[in-house]
């Protein structure tokens, strides 16, 4: 059925769910999985950019997103390992999360895709968007979306 199945996460609890199905799947249908978390390029202040952070915070902030990222996608690698389903961990660096997303489904060759969504509706949903709404509609590859 699915040969690679790349599975997006963000570390959260909903998002460890998706993972949990995600490997399911792939152990299911022998498929390798691919596991993968974005990481902002640039770190905001508090003020959105407002106020300039120094070099040495910037450099500090982004080393921390960068090994928290290689942790929560190494999590995920070893539960994968652990029910035997073939897997590799990558992190991207980007603030377009659904173009990196789909950059990825593509570069790895993957045939689907596995993310989780919070299901937000109205308002909420187009103020905080929705990058799993624009995976889905700017993907050329199938979604599994799980909440």
């Amino acid at each position: 059925m699915y040969k690679k199945i790349l599975v997006a996460t963000d570390g959260s609890t909903l998002s460890k769910k998706a993972v949990s199905s995600a490997i399911d799947l792939a152990a299911l249908c022998e498929a390798e999985l691919v596991a993968m978390k974005v990481i902002p390029r640039y770190p905001q202040s508090y003020f959105e950019g407002g106020l300039a952070l120094q070099a040495a915070e910037v450099s500090r902030v982004e080393k921390q997103w960068a090994e928290d990222g290689q942790a929560v996608v190494d999590a995920v690698q070893q539960a994968a390992l652990a029910k035997g389903v073939k897997t590799k961990a990558i992190t991207v660096k980007s603030d377009l999360v659904s173009d990196a997303i789909i950059a990825a489904a593509k570069k790895h060759k993957c045939d689907l895709i596995v993310m989780a969504s919070h299901g937000r509706r109205g308002i909420k949903r187009m103020l905080l968007g929705s990058e799993t709404q624009l995976v889905l509609t700017h993907s050329h590859v199938p979604v599994l979306v799980l909440r």
